[in-house]
């Protein structure tokens, strides 16, 4: 049974049990968001080889602005009237995905990897987004701005692992392990 997080009070033009629907929705966009922010600095630690630098330059950027994705967040659950669980430990133990899987690796095995991982992010926006739109449009438009900046990110990333003709190296791949290894090959 999903943990109810109906606030004491909310947002004028909201009911209360449907504030606590999104501060649950949101609850776990955040966690996604601060486990998105730490792969990415992640992959900027331990990227290698020769595309190194514009890899590692690449993310910084991408790291700031999903922090700033996750502030965001946090403050429209406690604008909702809810408490926005930040810490490493709740992002842990509610998180619905495994652990980032690449440790240190080549540049472009990295973004094979971590194609995967904004697929697997913005399918969940995506979802959000329908599951928002019933109930409040400033949610909702707060999780299609998010949704633009991550797209456009993973179209950073896929420039990377396509060919001339449109492949993309990692399609059909279903793990972070057989990306990494998909996108290694294109190096």
């Amino acid at each position: 049974m999903p943990e109810d997080f109906t606030p004491a009070y909310t947002v004028p033009g909201i009911e209360r049990e449907a504030a606590g629907r999104l501060i649950g929705l949101l609850r776990t966009r955040l966690h996604a968001l601060n486990d998105l922010h730490l792969t990415l600095k992640h992959v900027h630690w331990n990227v290698v080889g020769p595309h190194f630098i514009a890899v590692h330059e690449m993310i910084d950027p991408q790291v700031d602005r999903v922090r700033d994705m996750a502030d965001d967040t946090a403050e429209r659950i406690a604008a909702l009237g809810g408490v926005a669980q930040g810490t490493p430990g709740v992002l842990v133990t509610e998180r619905t995905w495994e652990d980032y899987s690449i440790g240190r690796a080549d540049a472009i095995a990295h973004l094979g990897a971590l194609d995967l991982v904004y697929t697997g992010v913005i399918e969940d926006v995506r979802a959000a987004i329908k599951v928002a739109g019933d109930i409040d449009a400033a949610t909702e438009d707060l999780l299609i701005e998010q949704l633009r900046d991550l797209e456009q990110f993973q179209w950073f990333v896929r420039a990377h692992l396509e060919s001339a003709g449109g492949t993309l190296a990692t399609a059909g791949a279903r793990t972070e392990e057989e990306a990494a290894a998909r996108g290694d090959r294109i190096a």
